[in-house]
């Protein structure tokens, strides 16, 4: 069976929990406002596509590829992305819901988060090197074995990450946000 090619097309205010979206690759598309949670994603290939206002909420993206693209004011609570086919693999947020995702040893190098909630997020083993969370949520977002070297988080909030289990050479962080530096030393600072 021979996979699908979609290029510049436009989808708006399409219910994908009820009608699948076809496989194949989708180059330099645009999904506005379109459902697809809890939908099968698999082996999917997306390039330069843009998805906005969309809700991905557990989808299923094993060995989907995502070359490019940028989530805007989309809901992806829950996504397993270490599933994606990692060859590639590029993406951009602004203002979105990650609650719950995992990146966990995803190649996420330069990857920009801005204004989104990243509460619960795994970035365990985590290549997010010169990447930047601009006036993000990270609430119990789990670092372990991170590379986020040359990273910015000077406009994040509510981060926790142990400097001695990430590496962190030349992050960027904001004075009040020192406080997420320190928690694994159990201290109380006033």
């Amino acid at each position: 069976m021979t996979n699908m090619y979609f290029e510049n097309i436009t989808y708006e205010k399409i219910n994908y929990t009820l009608f699948p979206l076809p496989k194949g690759e989708y180059d330099n598309c645009k999904f506005i406002n379109c459902n697809f949670a809890s939908s099968d994603l698999s082996r999917i290939v997306f390039e330069e596509c843009t998805f906005t206002n969309c809700d991905l909420s557990v989808v299923n993206v094993t060995q989907s590829s995502l070359k490019d693209i940028s989530f805007i004011e989309s809901k992806l609570l829950g996504i397993t992305f270490e599933q994606c086919n990692k060859f590639l693999f590029s993406l951009t947020f602004n203002s979105c819901d990650l609650t719950l995702s995992s990146f966990y040893k995803c190649p996420m190098s330069n990857t920009r988060f801005t204004n989104c909630t990243l509460q619960e997020v795994n970035f365990s083993e985590t290549e997010l090197t010169n990447s930047a969370f601009d006036k993000c949520d990270l609430l119990d977002a789990h670092f372990e074995r991170t590379m986020l070297e040359k990273a910015d988080f000077s406009t994040a909030y509510n981060y926790s990450i142990n400097p001695e289990i990430n590496k962190i050479k030349k992050a960027k962080f904001s004075i009040p946000g020192i406080v997420g530096l320190l928690d694994s030393y159990d201290i109380t600072i006033t």
